[in-house]
C-alpha cells in the first residue's frame, strides 16, 4: 500500500521533513518512489512547499496520506475534510 508521509531529515533539534510517496512497510531512510514536497517547521514562518499536481495524482491512484500529512494538506487547502487525531503509542515500563 502506498503512503504519502514525512521523511525526517536535518540535524539534531533542527528537523525538516520531505513529503514522500513510498510503500508503507519501507524504511523512510531508504528509497522513496517520489519526493513531492518539503516542510520546515523550525523556520519562521513555517515553510511548506508541495507539488499539488503530483500529490493529487498519487491520491487518485489510491495512495493514502498519513495523519500528519493529511492535516497539512487540509491546512494548505489542497483537500477538504476534518483533521485526523494522531495516535501516539506509549512505551511500556519494564
Amino acid at each position: 500500500m502506498l503512503m504519502i508521509r514525512f521523511a525526517r531529515r536535518g540535524k539534531k533539534n533542527k528537523p525538516f521533513y520531505r513529503v514522500v510517496v513510498a510503500e508503507k512497510a519501507r524504511d523512510l531512510f531508504g528509497k522513496a518512489l517520489e519526493i513531492v514536497g518539503h516542510y520546515n517547521p523550525t523556520s519562521s514562518p513555517k515553510e511548506c512547499v508541495l507539488d499539488v499536481e503530483r500529490i493529487r495524482y498519487w491520491l487518485s491512484k489510491g495512495a493514502k496520506a498519513s495523519p500528519s500529512v493529511h492535516n497539512l494538506l487540509i491546512k494548505q487547502n489542497m483537500i477538504e475534510g476534518k483533521k485526523i487525531q494522531k495516535t501516539i503509542k506509549k512505551k511500556e515500563k519494564k
